[in-house]
Protein backbone atom coordinates (compact mmCIF):
# COMPACT_ATOMS: atom_id res chain seq x y z
CA UNK A 1 0.00 0.00 0.00
CA UNK A 2 1.35 3.41 -1.02
CA UNK A 3 0.59 6.32 1.33
CA UNK A 4 1.15 10.07 1.24
CA UNK A 5 -0.13 12.45 3.92
CA UNK A 6 0.10 16.05 2.69
CA UNK A 7 -0.38 18.73 5.35
CA UNK A 8 -1.29 22.29 4.42
CA UNK A 9 0.47 23.38 7.58
CA UNK A 10 0.61 22.25 11.20
CA UNK A 11 2.28 19.42 13.02
CA UNK A 12 5.26 20.09 15.27
CA UNK A 13 6.51 22.79 12.88
CA UNK A 14 3.57 25.13 13.43
CA UNK A 15 1.73 23.68 16.42
CA UNK A 16 4.33 22.40 18.90
CA UNK A 17 1.65 22.00 21.57
CA UNK A 18 -0.71 20.17 19.23
CA UNK A 19 0.69 16.95 17.80
CA UNK A 20 -2.61 15.48 16.59
CA UNK A 21 -1.48 15.35 12.94
CA UNK A 22 1.91 13.90 13.84
CA UNK A 23 0.25 11.22 15.97
CA UNK A 24 -2.15 10.46 13.11
CA UNK A 25 0.80 9.93 10.77
CA UNK A 26 2.45 7.53 13.24
CA UNK A 27 -0.84 5.65 13.66
CA UNK A 28 -0.90 4.83 9.92
CA UNK A 29 2.20 2.67 10.26
CA UNK A 30 1.81 -1.03 10.98
CA UNK A 31 4.79 -0.85 13.32
CA UNK A 32 4.39 -0.16 17.05
CA UNK A 33 7.38 2.21 17.12
CA UNK A 34 7.89 3.32 13.52
CA UNK A 35 11.21 4.67 12.32
CA UNK A 36 10.55 8.30 11.33
CA UNK A 37 13.15 10.18 9.29
CA UNK A 38 12.95 13.96 9.03
CA UNK A 39 14.16 15.67 5.84
CA UNK A 40 14.78 19.35 6.73
CA UNK A 41 16.27 20.19 3.32
CA UNK A 42 13.86 23.05 2.55
CA UNK A 43 14.98 24.93 5.66
CA UNK A 44 18.66 24.53 4.80
CA UNK A 45 18.80 21.82 7.49
CA UNK A 46 18.15 24.43 10.19
CA UNK A 47 19.45 23.07 13.49
CA UNK A 48 16.61 24.55 15.54
CA UNK A 49 14.07 22.88 13.27
CA UNK A 50 15.79 19.52 13.62
CA UNK A 51 15.87 19.92 17.40
CA UNK A 52 12.11 20.63 17.47
CA UNK A 53 11.51 17.49 15.43
CA UNK A 54 13.44 15.32 17.88
CA UNK A 55 11.74 16.91 20.89
CA UNK A 56 8.29 16.25 19.44
CA UNK A 57 8.82 12.77 18.02
CA UNK A 58 10.72 11.55 21.07
CA UNK A 59 7.53 12.28 23.00
CA UNK A 60 5.55 10.12 20.57
CA UNK A 61 5.86 6.38 20.05
CA UNK A 62 8.53 6.46 17.35
CA UNK A 63 12.23 6.15 16.60
CA UNK A 64 13.22 9.56 15.17
CA UNK A 65 16.18 10.28 12.91
CA UNK A 66 17.04 12.89 10.30
CA UNK A 67 18.98 13.17 7.07
CA UNK A 68 21.00 16.30 6.40
CA UNK A 69 22.28 16.93 2.88
CA UNK A 70 24.60 19.64 4.19
CA UNK A 71 26.14 17.32 6.78
CA UNK A 72 25.28 13.80 5.57
CA UNK A 73 25.77 11.12 8.20
CA UNK A 74 26.17 8.35 5.59
CA UNK A 75 27.12 7.85 1.96
CA UNK A 76 24.41 5.23 1.56
CA UNK A 77 21.46 7.62 1.37
CA UNK A 78 19.24 5.05 -0.32
CA UNK A 79 19.88 2.38 2.28
CA UNK A 80 19.37 4.89 5.09
CA UNK A 81 16.01 6.10 3.77
CA UNK A 82 14.59 2.81 2.56
CA UNK A 83 14.80 1.28 6.03
CA UNK A 84 12.45 3.94 7.44
CA UNK A 85 8.74 3.44 8.01
CA UNK A 86 7.90 7.14 7.64
CA UNK A 87 9.72 9.96 5.84
CA UNK A 88 8.64 13.41 7.05
CA UNK A 89 9.56 16.46 4.94
CA UNK A 90 9.73 19.89 6.57
CA UNK A 91 8.79 23.30 5.24
CA UNK A 92 10.92 26.02 3.69
CA UNK A 93 12.07 26.78 0.15
CA UNK A 94 10.49 24.24 -2.19
CA UNK A 95 12.60 25.14 -5.23
CA UNK A 96 15.90 24.79 -3.41
CA UNK A 97 14.77 21.55 -1.77
CA UNK A 98 13.82 19.94 -5.09
CA UNK A 99 17.06 21.08 -6.72
CA UNK A 100 19.14 19.53 -3.95
CA UNK A 101 17.09 16.35 -3.98
CA UNK A 102 17.68 15.93 -7.69
CA UNK A 103 21.41 16.54 -7.30
CA UNK A 104 21.67 13.92 -4.54
CA UNK A 105 19.19 11.46 -6.11
CA UNK A 106 16.74 11.84 -3.24
CA UNK A 107 13.84 12.28 -5.70
CA UNK A 108 14.45 8.78 -7.09
CA UNK A 109 14.91 7.28 -3.62
CA UNK A 110 11.64 8.80 -2.36
CA UNK A 111 9.72 7.23 -5.22
CA UNK A 112 11.29 3.85 -4.39
CA UNK A 113 10.40 4.31 -0.72
CA UNK A 114 6.80 5.20 -1.59
CA UNK A 115 6.43 2.22 -3.91
CA UNK A 116 7.82 -0.10 -1.22
CA UNK A 117 5.30 1.05 1.41
CA UNK A 118 7.12 3.81 3.29
CA UNK A 119 4.69 6.54 4.36
CA UNK A 120 5.64 9.90 2.85
CA UNK A 121 4.45 13.04 4.61
CA UNK A 122 5.23 16.68 5.23
CA UNK A 123 3.89 20.21 5.34
CA UNK A 124 4.19 23.25 3.09
CA UNK A 125 7.22 22.48 0.87
CA UNK A 126 6.94 18.96 2.25
CA UNK A 127 3.37 18.84 0.98
CA UNK A 128 3.70 20.52 -2.41
CA UNK A 129 6.55 18.22 -3.44
CA UNK A 130 4.43 15.07 -3.77
CA UNK A 131 2.13 16.56 -6.45
CA UNK A 132 2.74 17.21 -10.13
CA UNK A 133 2.76 20.95 -9.45
CA UNK A 134 1.74 23.57 -6.93
CA UNK A 135 2.08 27.11 -5.63
CA UNK A 136 5.22 28.34 -3.90
CA UNK A 137 6.75 31.51 -2.50
CA UNK A 138 10.25 30.10 -3.04
CA UNK A 139 11.18 32.95 -5.39
CA UNK A 140 10.74 35.49 -2.61
CA UNK A 141 8.23 37.81 -4.27
CA UNK A 142 4.67 36.52 -4.32
CA UNK A 143 3.36 33.10 -5.31
CA UNK A 144 4.40 31.27 -8.45
CA UNK A 145 3.89 27.80 -9.86
CA UNK A 146 6.39 24.99 -9.44
CA UNK A 147 6.74 21.39 -10.62
CA UNK A 148 6.83 18.64 -7.99
CA UNK A 149 7.76 14.95 -7.96
CA UNK A 150 4.48 13.90 -9.56
CA UNK A 151 3.60 11.05 -7.21
CA UNK A 152 0.08 12.49 -6.95
CA UNK A 153 -1.73 13.76 -10.03
CA UNK A 154 -2.76 17.41 -10.21
CA UNK A 155 -1.78 20.49 -8.24
CA UNK A 156 -1.66 21.54 -4.59
CA UNK A 157 -1.86 24.67 -2.47
CA UNK A 158 -0.88 24.53 1.23
CA UNK A 159 -1.56 27.29 3.80
CA UNK A 160 -4.93 27.84 2.13
CA UNK A 161 -6.37 29.86 5.01
CA UNK A 162 -3.05 30.98 6.49
CA UNK A 163 -2.08 33.57 3.87
CA UNK A 164 -4.67 35.84 2.27
CA UNK A 165 -3.33 35.49 -1.28
CA UNK A 166 -3.18 31.70 -1.37
CA UNK A 167 -6.82 31.01 -2.26
CA UNK A 168 -7.35 33.71 -4.96
CA UNK A 169 -4.01 33.04 -6.64
CA UNK A 170 -4.54 29.28 -6.65
CA UNK A 171 -7.92 29.87 -8.29
CA UNK A 172 -6.40 32.21 -10.87
CA UNK A 173 -3.58 29.80 -11.77
CA UNK A 174 -6.11 27.02 -12.42
CA UNK A 175 -8.46 29.37 -14.27
CA UNK A 176 -5.67 30.45 -16.65
CA UNK A 177 -4.51 26.87 -17.17
CA UNK A 178 -1.15 27.49 -15.47
CA UNK A 179 -1.96 24.77 -12.94
CA UNK A 180 -3.97 21.58 -13.24
CA UNK A 181 -7.02 21.08 -11.01
CA UNK A 182 -6.02 19.92 -7.57
CA UNK A 183 -6.25 19.97 -3.81
CA UNK A 184 -5.84 22.71 -1.23
CA UNK A 185 -5.41 22.38 2.53
CA UNK A 186 -5.77 24.87 5.36
CA UNK A 187 -3.15 25.11 8.08
CA UNK A 188 -3.93 22.20 10.38
CA UNK A 189 -5.53 20.08 7.64
CA UNK A 190 -4.05 17.05 5.90
CA UNK A 191 -4.91 15.06 2.79
CA UNK A 192 -4.34 11.32 3.13
CA UNK A 193 -3.75 9.58 -0.19
CA UNK A 194 -3.69 5.80 -0.49
CA UNK A 195 -2.50 4.27 -3.76
CA UNK A 196 -2.63 7.68 -5.47
CA UNK A 197 -6.29 8.34 -4.62
CA UNK A 198 -7.60 10.61 -1.84
CA UNK A 199 -8.74 8.39 1.03
CA UNK A 200 -9.68 10.97 3.66
CA UNK A 201 -8.96 14.42 5.08
CA UNK A 202 -8.16 15.05 8.75
CA UNK A 203 -7.36 18.10 10.85
CA UNK A 204 -5.75 19.18 14.11
CA UNK A 205 -7.97 22.27 14.33
CA UNK A 206 -11.80 22.15 14.55
CA UNK A 207 -12.41 24.41 11.57
CA UNK A 208 -9.47 23.50 9.30
CA UNK A 209 -10.56 21.99 5.99
CA UNK A 210 -9.34 20.53 2.73
CA UNK A 211 -10.68 21.35 -0.73
CA UNK A 212 -10.88 20.18 -4.32
CA UNK A 213 -10.51 23.01 -6.85
CA UNK A 214 -11.43 22.55 -10.52
CA UNK A 215 -12.45 24.55 -13.57
CA UNK A 216 -15.87 23.39 -14.79
CA UNK A 217 -17.48 24.95 -17.86
CA UNK A 218 -15.05 27.85 -17.60
CA UNK A 219 -15.86 28.54 -13.95
CA UNK A 220 -13.61 27.83 -10.95
CA UNK A 221 -15.40 25.48 -8.57
CA UNK A 222 -14.20 24.78 -5.04
CA UNK A 223 -15.55 21.79 -3.13
CA UNK A 224 -14.97 21.45 0.59
CA UNK A 225 -13.85 17.92 1.40
CA UNK A 226 -15.35 16.36 4.52
CA UNK A 227 -12.59 16.68 7.12
CA UNK A 228 -12.38 14.67 10.34
CA UNK A 229 -11.19 16.72 13.34
CA UNK A 230 -8.77 14.48 15.21
CA UNK A 231 -9.58 16.10 18.55
CA UNK A 232 -13.04 14.57 18.57
CA UNK A 233 -13.42 11.66 21.01
CA UNK A 234 -13.75 8.28 19.39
Amino acid sequence: MKQIIAMGGGGFSMEPGNLLLDQYIINQSKVSRPKVCFLPTASGDAEGYIERFYKSFTSLSSEPSHLSLFKPSTRDLEGFLLEKDIIYVGGGNTKNMLALWKEWGIDVILRKAWESGTILTGLSAGSICWFEEGTTDSYGDGLETIKGLGLIAGSHSPHYDGEENRRPLYHSFIERGELKPGYAADDGAALHFIDEGLSRAVSSRPHASAYRVEKIDGVITEYKIGTNYLGNPE
